[in-house]
């Protein structure tokens, strides 16, 4: 006998395009159901078969990057974080996510509630937070919005990570004019976890009853999966905000603390945030791999405002909740522990054996479905859409940068790069963050990456960063790809780290255009065969796309975030000069590459040219040859030429050094653009005790790789022969002004 449905209102064809589904998707559902869906129903679909949760038009490329292998215990996907090997019963759980759109309409709570959502993906493992990390792309300095959204993602990562107690360790900021309207806040945590204490966001066991632990439920972010994070933004952008939802730092910390108690004492079967689309996703996912149904009482959910219906009840994003599935008989114990955090806990469902949703409201049965009819990867629809050569790469990739006359004053252009915005310091950024808390921050992402200690592993410490150039990307979606992936191992691998995995977040425009979806098939590509080249594996992480305007589509932008093992802490090798006398060498190819670099953009104002080459065979030698050399503690220092080349690079060592050390140095050839300013890839620059000079060319040859000696360290002055010379002091004074001038403006 079928259950009677009740609907609140009529629901139609028009309704569900409203909602952002597609003419053929509503007709499959009637199909599926073999009757018109409730109001209810037809929410739930909406927002777990929008892209943002079903991935319906990323998850077949997906699925041709390299998944596991390695110290990977878990594929990509099985769990809502990766989870990486540490030896020892130990597991480092991480991942990384997007919340551009929330931060687009509203940035402070739209960074907040990033930083949450994302810490919660981590502790509903098991894992104990301890390190956040973030990407940040923003528009032109002199976009009007710029600053205001640049103040309003700052703080709102810093409130929420400080209050939160977790130490903000690494990250990046970019400006770029496509990112005026959209820009991108990208969100990764770390947490460490004892592999015997792992918990699945699966659901199990007919009659094992269903919480909702945490906040209450309000109507803040309803349909922010669907109609915010899937959608372009138009001119009533700001319509959307109360999609947007609002976060609680203090809420979240309580909350942290209760469900690793819950899951330590040894009664929890199963558990998962509720972040994109709430209740209505995490118990169909976590019913969907479980093979089981659910009954839910909407009932007994504690609601901010009274009157909510089923359907906004079942969409809201309400920050700080999860779903728990305790084992049947333990909901006393539960409740002791809730209540000794101040954590409200309530039974709201229970597992069923028959694989449906039955969800209640007011007694009357609001919607009845198959929780596999909703989950990506089980039910939602799969696409792969039409590729098409983007129009522009034809120019772009016939653009000579040799054609470009010599500057008239190396100096000058030098002082030019190190006051841009995407290589000026980012210091006001991350002086808000706390990177300290904890007291496990080894080394701060001032150069290259993060170093923090694991406590629970000793020596051993992990080094963490993330990375990517959306230009190279844009110009070269395959190639530029494979360069984000080489530079955030590169990252890891000047700390001394091997590189163990990678998180991504796929920012891309409307998958719907061919030229974007080409950027994103190729960019797929390369990522693959990057990490298959240095055998690491991608964990998991995000894709979001439609970050695109009216007026723009935003640089196609696979953040990395990468995570390396040190075997000992006290081999940790920092990227600044250190020891007057010490030996300046320069590790890595003599390519001389203006492609996409920035030195290009300053003389054009155009993004064009091929990005640099990329060797993965190379760079993997690279990589080896910085971990032997640490672990055999032959270096002081270790820092990847990147944006701005050469000479950046050397100003950046000299700018970071706490002991006021800088750099003469004679250049193995006639300064020109190309040598100094040049981006090209698989080079890094060393420092070192003399005595060690003969060890590191041996290590080079054995690994294949150039080895050039450029200069010496010296105190207070920096000098490139024949180019500039100037203190220490004068560079710190320009490399640090132009942050503050854009953020005050």
């Amino acid at each position: 006998m079928t259950e009677e449905l009740y609907s609140e209102i009529p629901v139609s064809e028009a309704l569900a395009l409203e909602l952002g589904l597609t003419a053929e998707e509503y007709q499959r559902i009637l199909e599926l159901l073999g009757r018109t869906p409730t109001y209810t129903e037809l929410g739930m679909f909406s927002v777990m078969w929008s892209e943002h949760c079903s991935y319906k038009n990323s998850l077949l490329l997906l699925k041709t990057l390299p998944r596991s292998g390695g110290r990977s215990l878990k594929a990509a996907g099985e769990e809502n974080a990766g989870l990486i090997d540490l030896g020892g019963g130990y597991a480092l759980a991480f991942k990384i996510e997007s919340h551009n759109h929330p931060s687009a309409v509203e940035p402070y709570q739209g960074a907040a509630t990033g930083v949450g959502g994302i810490l919660r993906d981590v502790f509903t493992l098991g894992a104990r937070p301890i390190a956040a990390l973030n990407s940040l792309r923003f528009g032109s300095p002199d976009h009007p919005r710029t600053p205001y959204l640049l103040r309003g993602v700052v703080k709102g990562i810093g409130d929420y990570g400080n209050s939160f107690g977790v130490p903000t360790v690494a990250g990046e900021v970019f400006f770029e004019e496509c990112y005026n309207d959209n820009p991108l806040v990208n969100a990764m945590a770390v947490g460490i976890v004892p592999t015997d204490r792992l918990v699945s966001a699966i659901a199990r066991g007919p009659g094992n009853p269903v919480m909702i632990m945490g906040n209450s439920t309000g109507r803040d972010g309803i349909h922010g999966a669907s109609l915010l994070a899937s959608r372009e933004f138009g001119d009533a952008a700001e319509d959307m905000r109360p999609t947007v939802q609002v976060g609680d730092p203090f809420m979240e910390k309580k909350l942290l603390e209760a469900t690793l108690e819950l899951i330590d004492a040894g009664i929890v079967v199963g558990m998962q945030d509720m972040g994109a689309a709430g209740i209505c996703s995490s118990t169909a996912e976590t019913a969907a791999r479980g093979g089981v149904g659910m009954r839910l009482d909407l009932d007994e959910v504690p609601l901010r405002e009274p009157d909510m219906s089923a359907y906004e009840i079942m969409l809201s994003e309400s920050q700080e909740r999860m779903l728990v599935i305790l084992k049947a008989g333990t909901e006393d114990i539960a409740q002791r522990i809730c209540e000794k955090w101040d954590i409200p806990i309530v039974q709201f469902g229970t597992v069923t054996d028959d694989g449906m949703l039955r969800v209640y409201r007011h007694g009357r049965c609001v919607a009845l479905l198959p929780a596999t009819a909703l989950a990506a990867g089980y039910g939602a629809p799969v696409y792969q859409r039409e590729q098409k050569v983007a129009s522009y790469f034809a120019k772009t990739s016939t653009y000579d940068p040799s054609s470009l006359p010599e500057p008239a004053s190396y100096e000058e252009v030098f002082w030019q790069l190190l006051s841009s915005p995407n290589i000026a310091s980012k210091r006001w950024v991350f002086e808000q963050y706390d990177s300290q808390v904890g007291t496990n921050t080894v080394q701060k992402a001032l150069l290259d990456s993060a170093v923090i200690r694991l406590k629970e592993r000793p020596p051993m410490a992990i080094a963490l960063t993330t990375d990517c150039n959306s230009r190279y990307v844009y110009l070269h979606p395959r190639r530029g790809a494979q360069i984000a992936v080489a530079e955030a191992a590169r990252n890891v691998a000047c700390a001394g780290a091997e590189p163990v995995g990678i998180t991504n977040c796929l920012n891309f425009g409307n998958p719907y255009d061919p030229e974007i979806y080409w950027q994103f098939a190729e960019a797929i590509a390369g990522m693959a065969e990057a990490c298959r080249a240095f055998e690491i594996p991608v964990t998991g992480g995000n894709v979001s796309f439609h970050n695109e305007s009216q007026n723009y589509a935003v640089f196609p932008t696979p953040t990395i975030g990468m995570v390396g093992i040190l075997p000992d802490v006290d081999k940790v090798v920092g990227g600044a000069f250190l020891v007057e006398g010490d030996l300046i060498a320069l590790v890595g190819p003599d390519r001389r590459e203006l492609g996409g670099s920035e030195y290009l953009f300053l003389r054009t104002g155009k993004v064009t040219g091929l990005p640099p080459t990329i060797d993965c065979e190379e760079e993997r030698r690279l990589q080896k040859f910085l971990f032997d050399a640490a672990q055999q503690q032959f270096l002081h220092s270790a820092h990847d030429c990147a944006e701005g080349g050469l000479a950046v690079a050397l100003a950046e060592k000299s700018i970071a050094s706490p002991t006021d050390m800088g750099a003469i140095v004679q250049l193995h050839d006639n300064p020109s653009a190309a040598l100094l300013f040049g981006e090209s890839q698989t080079r890094v620059l060393l420092s070192f005790d003399p005595q060690y000079l003969e060890p590191l060319q041996q290590l080079a040859r054995q690994y294949a790789l150039p080895f050039r000696l450029l200069g010496t360290v010296v105190p207070e002055v920096f000098e490139i022969k024949g180019v500039l010379k100037t203190s220490i002091k004068k560079l710190r004074q320009v490399y640090e002004s132009t942050l503050p001038a854009i953020a005050k403006s």
